[in-house]
């Protein structure tokens, strides 16, 4: 198991090697000159070369990537063009809010997925089953941006149930907090729920369909200890691999649900970030989310290993 740990640690080092280079090489090539967004349109070329200049921006891309590789590794992320805060300083204050929002998000895609996985397996070809499986693809093909307005236009501007936007630190205010985040959490839960009901569903038929199954039923065991207690337990492993595995597509989720409904977070920023052509901060955002996905991921190999130790070798 730990030989396995120290694998998977040095295969996380060299995605983050990878994909940093790849995130700063695709920030360099965006369009757009960062010294008109400090300066303004109505700077000379002049001022805007000497910007330049001071700032690096005409050295080659290797030796651009190495100095910003050396200040990242110590922390220094650099400071926004625009605001000229601190990005680590930025992305301290907003990770909170984007991770609140996924894990939550995964939460709730488990609390409701799981069981109505289950509810489909047991009941295979029925009318139970066919309600599940529409209700999955159906929340599957829904948008984020979509899904977002409807449930705004909704819950909160026809029946007024809840806000349509806005954000509470959860430590100063809970209960507002969680009240904010209903909705965003809906909309970024409810394809990830269909895809753990999925996974749960195909996993279970699998699980019940073996011999030690059967014999559970043939020794006359009720069937709710047979499902729960013998097929859910090892028809999880794929389950907990597919949630993790779908980490990332909930971070990517929250780009755009962050936008809808003026959540202070990762997807924000990144978005902001991409329109002021502010380099440092969608570098950094985009670093921070790289980070995580990979963690989740190996914590989620590090479960599975856990579950069932034959994959360690």
């Amino acid at each position: 198991m730990l030989t396995y740990a120290f694998r998977r640690l040095a295969q996380l080092v060299v995605v983050l090697f990878v994909t940093s280079v790849a995130i700063f090489s695709m920030t360099a090539l965006l369009p757009g000159d960062p010294t008109v967004t400090m300066l303004g349109e109505t700077s000379t070329q002049e001022q805007r070369q000497a910007l330049r200049e001071t700032m690096r921006l005409d050295d080659p891309l290797p030796v651009r990537y190495v100095a910003w590789l050396g200040s990242a590794l110590q922390g220094d992320l650099g400071r926004s063009i625009r605001t000229q805060e601190p990005v680590t300083q930025m992305l301290l204050n907003r990770i909170p809010v984007t991770l609140e929002l996924t894990f939550l998000s995964l939460l709730l895609a488990m609390a409701l997925g799981v069981p109505m996985g289950i509810i489909a397996a047991r009941w295979r070809g029925t009318n139970i089953d066919l309600t599940m499986g529409v209700l999955a693809m159906s929340s599957m093909a829904m948008p984020f941006f979509w899904l977002g307005t409807m449930l705004i236009m909704l819950f909160a501007v026809n029946l007024r149930w809840l806000p349509p936007s806005g954000f509470l630190p959860l430590l100063s205010d809970p209960l507002g907090n969680l009240r904010l985040m209903i909705l965003p959490v809906l909309t970024v839960g409810t394809s990830m729920t269909a895809i753990i009901m999925r996974q749960t569903r195909a996993s279970m038929l699998e699980v019940m369909s073996q011999d030690y199954i059967r014999t559970a039923r043939a020794k006359g065991l009720p069937d709710r200890e047979v499902v729960l207690g013998h097929a859910l337990r090892n028809a999880m492993n794929p389950v907990v691999t597919v949630a993790g595995l779908q980490f990332g597509a909930l971070m990517g989720g929250a780009v755009v649900t962050e936008t809808i409904f003026s959540l202070p977070g990762l997807g924000r920023m990144i978005v902001n970030g991409i329109f002021d052509r502010d380099f440092p901060v969608v570098q950094g955002a985009m670093l921070a989310i790289v980070l995580f996905v990979t963690l989740v991921n190996l914590v989620t190999d590090l479960i599975y290993v856990a579950l069932d130790k034959r994959l360690a070798s």
